[in-house]
C-alpha cells in the first residue's frame, strides 16, 4: 500500500502545489514586472511563496492521491481479492492511516515552526518589491510618469539609446511652479550608486516662471517670466533604482510571526487590556449620563473641597430627589437657552469621545481576531489531511476508477467546495460575526460527517454512486415500479400442487377485497403517527402473494408464467418512520415541519398501494380461473378436442 499511494503522493503534492503556486504568481505579477529584479531575488521570493502555500496544497494532494490509490485497486479488481481474502476495508487502509496521522502531526510543527518565518520573510519581501522604484523604459509617443515629479516624452528613440524630440515637464516643487524644457535629444542615464538619474539634454530650451520669487519681493506686478536656451544641460533627478530589503521586526511582531506559545501569551495579554479598558469606559458613560454622581462642595481655605459624596446607587433614603422639570421652567428663556445649547454640546463631545473610544476598541478587538484565527490555523491544517483522507480512500474504494481522469475532477470539486466553506467561516471570525473557533472549524465540521458517511458505506461494500439506485428508488417514489420479471425453467424440480393453490389464490383475494374495503385512501394525522408507519396487513398480504408467486413459478404453463408477471412488486410504502418508536414519532408529527410533507407522502403512498392490491385482487381470480380450465383440460382431454374441432 505504501510503495502505491507515496509516489502517487509526491506526484499530485508537486502538481497541486505548482498549479497553486502559479495563481500566487498570477496574483503578484503587477508588482513584479518592470522592477528589474534580480533572479536570486526572484527565486527567495518563489521559495518562500512555494513554502507558505503548502497548507493550501498538502490536503488537495492527500485527497487526490488517496482516491487514485483505492481507485487503481478497486480499477485492477485488487481490492475486491483483497476482501474476499477475509481482510476488511479498515485493515487495507492502516497503512495509510498510520502515514496520514504522521503527515498530519508534521503538518502541525510545519505550521507552529515554519510557518511564522515564511510569512515574515515572505511578507517583508513582498512590501520590498512594491516599494522598489521600476526599470526606466521610456516608451516612444506617450508621456512616462515613473519619474517623481517629471512628464517625460520622446518622440523617437535611436538604437543607440540616443533620445529624440524631448518634452520635459518638470513639477518637482509643486504645479504651480512647473518648468518646461524641449530637447533635440538627450540621454538617460543612473548614477554609480543607483541613487540619480542623470539626463543630458542637447540643443533645447527651457521656460519657468519665477513666481516664488514675486512671492519673497510681495510685488503685485507680473510673475517674472526666464526662458533659457542651451546646447547642452544635464539634470540630476533623485531615483533610487536599488534594492532594498525592508525590517522584519514588524512583521515578527504580528500575528503571522507567531507561534503557539507566542499567539497565545498575545492573546491573553490584549484580552486583558481590553477587558480593562471596557470596564473604564463604561464607568467613564455611567459618571458622564444622567445617572452620575452629586458631590457637595465648600470652600475650605478659600479652595473648593468635596465634604459629601452622594452616590446615585446608594439606597434610595440617601439618595437627593431633584425635580429637573421645575427647575429648568423656572429658569428664564435665555438661560433656557443657554442650558440647552450647553448639553447639546456635552452630548456632541460626548458622540464623539464615544465614537473615537469605539473605533479604538474595534482595533484591539480586530487584532485579538486574527490572533484567535491564527491560533486555530495552526490545527486546522493537521484536521484538514485526516479527513481529506477518510474522504478519498473510501471514494476511491466505491467508484473504482484510477488515473487523472474521474478522480482529479472530484477531488477539484470537493475542494473547491471546502475552500469555499472555509473561507465564509474564516470571513466569519475575522469580522466578528461568529466566535473564532466555530468560523475557523467550520470546513472541517462540514466535511467529517461526510468522511464518516463514506468510510461506513465503503467499508459495507455499499453501491451510493449506482445511478440506477437512486433512478429506481425515485420511480418507487412516484410509483413508476420495475416490472416481474418469470421466465419457464428449462428443468423443473418440484411441480406446483394446482389443487393447493387454487384456494390460497381465493384466500388471497379475499384479503384483497377486505383490505380495500377496510382501508381507505386518507388515514388521520394523529393516527398516523402513532401507528408508527406499519400495516402489517399489507405486509402479510405481500409475503402470500410472494410465496404464491414463487410456486407457481415452476409450471411448465407458459400462459400462467405470463400472467405471474402481471403481479405488482410491493415495496414499503408509506413506512417511512417505521422504524421509529410510537412516542418518538408522534413527537415529530407534532412539533417538527417535517411531519406534515412526511404525511403528505404517505397519503400518496397509500393510493399507490390500494392500486396495487386491486391489482392482487384481480389477477388472483385471473389464475384461479386459469389454474381450473386447466385442471379441466388435464381430466377431459376429448372434450379439449372437441372445442378445437368446433
Amino acid at each position: 500500500m505504501l510503495q502505491t499511494f507515496l509516489p502517487l503522493f509526491l506526484m499530485t503534492f508537486g502538481i497541486c502545489l505548482f498549479i497553486v503556486l502559479m495563481q500566487f504568481l498570477w496574483r503578484s505579477i503587477d508588482d513584479m514586472v518592470g522592477k528589474g529584479l534580480s533572479i536570486p531575488v526572484l527565486a527567495e521570493m518563489f521559495m518562500y511563496a512555494a513554502l507558505f502555500l503548502v497548507p493550501m496544497a498538502l490536503p488537495l494532494a492527500i485527497l487526490l492521491a488517496s482516491l487514485m490509490t483505492f481507485g487503481n485497486l478497486g480499477e485492477r479488481l485488487e481490492l475486491l481479492a483483497m476482501k474476499s481474502a477475509g481482510v476488511s476495508l479498515i485493515h487495507i487502509m492502516r497503512p495509510l492511516i498510520v502515514t496520514i496521522g504522521m503527515i498530519s502531526v508534521g503538518a502541525f510543527f510545519f505550521q507552529n515552526n515554519v510557518m511564522p518565518v515564511v510569512q515574515v520573510k515572505l511578507y517583508t519581501l513582498l512590501y520590498s518589491i512594491r516599494q522598489k522604484s521600476p526599470e526606466l523604459d521610456i516608451p516612444e509617443g506617450v508621456f512616462y510618469k515613473e519619474i517623481t515629479g517629471f512628464n517625460v516624452y520622446v518622440k523617437e528613440k535611436a538604437k543607440d539609446g540616443l533620445l529624440k524630440d524631448m518634452m520635459i515637464y518638470d513639477y518637482s516643487e509643486g504645479f504651480n511652479n512647473a518648468r518646461v524644457i524641449v530637447a533635440d535629444s538627450g540621454r538617460l542615464k543612473t548614477s554609480e550608486d543607483k541613487l540619480y538619474l542623470i539626463l543630458s539634454l542637447f540643443n533645447g530650451e527651457s521656460f519657468e516662471n519665477l513666481k516664488q520669487q514675486s512671492q519673497k519681493t510681495r510685488t503685485k506686478a507680473a510673475v517674472p517670466y526666464r526662458r533659457e536656451s542651451f546646447a547642452t544641460k544635464d539634470i540630476l533627478i533623485e531615483f533610487d533604482t536599488n534594492f532594498r530589503r525592508g525590517d522584519e521586526s514588524f512583521m515578527e511582531n504580528q500575528y503571522v510571526g507567531k507561534n503557539l506559545h507566542d499567539l497565545q501569551t498575545s492573546i491573553d495579554s490584549m484580552t486583558l487590556r481590553l477587558d480593562s479598558v471596557k470596564n473604564e469606559n463604561a464607568k467613564i458613560v455611567m459618571r458622564q449620563s444622567y445617572r452620575q454622581e452629586f458631590v457637595q462642595r465648600e470652600k475650605v481655605d478659600g479652595k473648593s473641597q468635596a465634604v459629601n459624596k452622594i452616590d446615585s446607587l446608594a439606597p434610595l433614603a440617601e439618595k437627593i430627589t431633584l425635580n429637573f422639570d421645575s427647575l429648568y421652567q423656572a429658569l428664564s428663556p435665555g438661560e433656557q437657552s443657554s442650558i440647552l445649547t450647553k448639553a447639546k454640546g456635552n452630548i456632541d463631545n460626548t458622540r464623539a469621545e464615544l465614537v473615537f473610544k469605539a473605533s479604538s476598541l474595534g482595533d484591539e478587538a480586530y487584532k485579538v481576531r486574527r490572533h484567535l484565527t491564527e491560533w486555530h490555523k495552526k490545527f486546522t491544517l493537521s484536521f484538514a489531511c485526516l479527513v481529506f483522507f477518510f474522504i478519498g480512500a473510501p471514494l476511491g474504494a466505491i467508484i473504482r476508477k484510477g488515473g487523472l481522469g474521474m478522480p482529479v475532477v472530484i477531488s477539484v470539486f470537493l475542494f473547491i467546495f471546502y475552500y469555499i466553506i472555509d473561507n465564509i467561516g474564516f470571513k466569519m471570525a475575522r469580522d466578528g460575526i461568529w466566535p473564532a473557533w466555530e468560523g475557523m472549524w467550520l470546513s472541517s465540521a462540514v466535511l467529517t460527517p461526510l468522511g464518516i458517511f463514506l468510510t461506513y458505506k465503503a467499508v459495507n461494500d455499499s453501491v451510493i454512486l449506482n445511478a440506477d439506485t437512486y433512478l429506481n428508488a425515485l420511480k418507487n417514489l412516484i410509483g413508476k415500479r420495475p416490472g416481474r420479471k418469470i421466465e419457464r425453467k428449462e428443468v423443473i424440480i418440484y411441480t406446483p400442487d394446482y389443487d393447493a393453490i387454487v384456494p390460497r389464490l381465493a384466500g388471497l383475494s379475499r384479503k384483497a377485497a377486505h383490505y380495500i374495503t377496510a382501508h381507505r385512501r386518507w388515514i388521520p394525522y394523529l393516527q398516523y403517527w402513532k401507528s408508527g408507519g406499519k400495516d402489517q396487513e399489507a405486509e402479510m398480504l405481500a409475503l402470500e402473494m410472494e410465496s404464491i408467486v414463487e410456486e407457481l413459478a415452476n409450471s411448465d404453463q407458459n400462459l400462467l408464467l405470463n400472467k405471474l408477471m402481471d403481479y405488482p412488486i410491493i415495496g414499503n410504502y408509506h413506512q417511512l418512520n417505521a422504524n421509529l418508536g410510537q412516542k418518538v414519532a408522534l413527537a415529530i408529527g407534532l412539533f417538527l415541519p417535517v411531519g406534515i410533507p412526511v404525511y403528505l407522502l404517505a397519503v400518496y403512498q397509500r393510493k399507490l398501494l390500494r392500486q396495487d392490491i386491486i391489482s392482487v385482487q384481480k389477477v388472483s381470480e385471473e389464475l384461479k380461473s386459469m389454474i381450473f380450465s386447466l385442471h379441466l383440460s388435464n381430466e377431459n382431454p376429448d372434450h379439449i378436442n372437441n372445442t378445437n374441432k368446433i
